[in-house]
């Protein structure tokens, strides 16, 4: 036995003798159930021995025909045995699954309260719900089998002895060969279920981390290698499942060796039973213990210890055992891209790493691209499918450094495509999509995140301090221009109500505005270039949204924002009107004198 299934069994033994020291009257009961099914199977194959050698061979059928009787009533006796043994059996099974779920929850509760641990117990939902369940079934399996063997068992070997000795002579060495075999499985099965479980329960707390820091993943380029992780957790499964399925192929064979080969010896020493004097009756009678009641038996045990034994001590182990260890952090691996390693970050320390200045390639990009346009669409035609029509049809489209773009149009007519399409988060069908000079489709997100910055209407905030928020995409930023920042947007209330640039944001108390705030702040901070506002300021104010575009609109550099309110296309130098049919760029007044879409808007504003 290994170490660690040896300490989880000392572990589980006080508390397993406690629960059924408190239920000695459901096990009493239950017992002289299985009393009951032990004289069934006696009945079963000794009826039959009697009805051959006393009746049919004796000439006389009617004592066989009632010997017979006898068996049948001893088969139908086995429902109302088994439903005994089932009403007795929830005494047990319930208050185990009860009590695994308290202890769950205070062992999650414990985890968040102060001065506990602390973090999020991801592990907790398992155990609530499938482990518990497991838990259940499995003892619930484990009794009602192991009961089942033994006493089915004992009153067939008692019949078998009653027929003659020598039955136990031919039948007792295979049987006890395919039980040894099988025994020899238990432990390398507990530990492959218990690697099995700690896999899936890895592969699923990566699934969730990755699930939360989508966006930084994909801020810092960081996504291949996260997914590496995720593959090679997925391989650690897909292991350990092939190991317990190994060594569940070792337990089907002792199955086979316990379950057939005492019939086949059987068959092959019939010649030397009758030498012994063994009866036909009692031949036929061994052959029904055997196939009606052991091996049934025998089946049943052996599947259930060998599937719901070992994942019964591994799940109690882990729901009742002690709390364990963290894990220290990995150290990051640089070649999965700054600020984050092998496993997920989080923290300012992470988060320090992120900035796009320092990227990797960044400013040699820049400067080989200074001087030309900002933004450049040739022929782009994107589609969702290939016979879905197109939302962008042959678009082209130049911006000029500097230059303050507003994108309008009906809902779902492709403003959020296009701002994805110059981010490079999204390849075009046709055509090409150059930012500064160089085409973004396939570039490294560290060159992209140097030139451009997307600001979704769904605002990232993440929990950290109100500096490390603010300063997200240049850690370099002093507090003075952090505190000028603030102010051009009107955020200084928010910050202060927050405790300052030191204080805590959590971001399920800011309301969606606030949030938006706080990611226009850290794209105004930013050195890159070109700014995309996806309609990124429609949880804001008139008024609030003004000052943002014009603080934004101030900073040096290109911006393009797709408008929640015409107002953003009234303050842009120029608008890129989309309409499913031929986009229009142009100035307001330019606007109102050739796109009727534009008219129609602008009056719908005006009004």
């Amino acid at each position: 036995m290994t170490s660690a299934e040896a300490g989880a069994l000392r572990r589980l033994a006080p508390p397993a003798r406690r629960f059924l020291a408190h239920r000695k009257g459901v096990l009493v009961r239950l017992a002289l159930w299985s009393l009951a099914e032990s004289g069934q199977a006696f009945l079963a194959g000794h009826a039959v021995a009697r009805s051959v050698d006393e009746g049919f061979l004796a000439g006389d059928p009617r004592r066989g025909l009632l010997w017979l009787g006898v068996a049948l009533v001893a088969v139908l006796s086995g429902a109302r045995v088994v439903r005994g043994v089932f009403a007795q059996l929830a005494g047990v099974t319930e208050p185990l699954r009860d009590g695994l779920v308290r202890r769950a929850v205070d062992r999650s509760m414990a985890r968040a309260a102060p001065g506990g641990p602390g973090g999020t117990d991801r592990a907790a939902v398992s155990r609530l719900t499938n482990q518990v369940e497991i838990a259940r079934d499995s003892f619930a399996g484990l009794v009602l089998s192991l009961r089942s063997f033994v006493f089915t068992a004992a009153g067939a070997l008692l019949g078998l002895l009653s027929l003659h000795p020598a039955l136990l002579l031919v039948v007792l060495p295979p049987l006890a060969a395919g039980l040894a075999l099988f025994l020899v499985t238990l432990r390398p099965m507990a530990a492959a279920q218990r690697r099995a479980l700690a896999a899936d329960e890895a592969l699923g707390e990566h699934a969730a981390s990755a699930r939360a820091a989508l966006r930084d993943l994909a801020a810092c380029g960081t996504g291949p290698g996260v997914e590496q992780r995720g593959a090679d957790l997925v391989a650690d499964a897909a292991a350990a499942a092939r190991t317990l399925a190994g060594w569940a192929a070792v337990r089907t064979a002792a199955l086979g060796v316990a379950g057939h080969l005492p019939v086949l010896a059987l068959l092959v020493a019939v010649e030397w039973l009758r030498g012994r004097g063994v009866s036909v009756g009692a031949l036929l009678g061994a052959f029904t213990y055997l196939v009606q009641s052991l091996l049934p038996a025998l089946n049943t045990l052996m599947t259930a210890l060998g599937a719901a034994g070992s994942r019964l001590l591994v799940v109690l182990d882990r729901i009742l055992g002690p709390e364990p260890e963290p894990e220290p952090e990995p150290e990051p691996e640089p070649e999965l891209g700054p600020g984050l390693g092998p496993e997920l970050g989080s923290g300012p320390e992470s988060r320090a790493r992120l900035s796009t200045a320092s990227a990797p390639g960044a400013t040699a990009f820049a400067a080989h691209t200074a001087a030309a346009p900002a933004v450049e669409l040739r022929a782009v035609t994107l589609s969702y499918g290939v016979r879905a029509e197109p939302v962008l049809d042959t678009l082209d489209l130049r911006v000029a450094p500097g230059e303050h773009l507003a994108v309008v149009g009906p809902s779902g007519i492709g403003k959020s495509t296009l701002t994805r399409l110059v981010a490079g988060t999204l390849a075009p069908s046709r055509g090409e999509v150059r930012v500064a000079g160089r085409p973004v489709t396939g570039r490294p997100a560290a060159e992209l995140a140097a030139l451009r910055v997307l600001v979704p209407q769904d605002a990232y905030v993440f929990s950290g301090t109100v500096g490390d928020n603010l300063a997200y995409l240049r850690t370099d930023a002093c507090r003075a221009e952090l505190d000028a920042a603030v102010g051009v947007f009107g955020l200084a209330p928010l910050v202060e109500r927050l405790g300052g640039l030191d204080g805590t944001v959590r971001p399920a108390e800011l309301s969606p505005g606030e949030r938006q705030l706080v990611a226009l702040v850290r794209a105004y901070l930013s050195p890159a270039p070109l700014l995309l506002l996806d309609e990124a300021t429609c949880h804001l104010d008139p008024a609030s949204e003004a000052r943002a575009e014009e603080a934004l609109a101030g900073r040096p550099g290109t911006l393009v924002v797709v408008a929640h309110r015409l107002s953003s296309a009234v303050r842009a130098h120029r608008t890129l009107v989309l309409d499913g049919v031929r986009a229009q760029c142009g100035t307001h007044a330019e606007l109102l004198g050739r796109s009727p879409l534009y008219r129609d808007l602008t009056g719908h504003w005006n009004s």
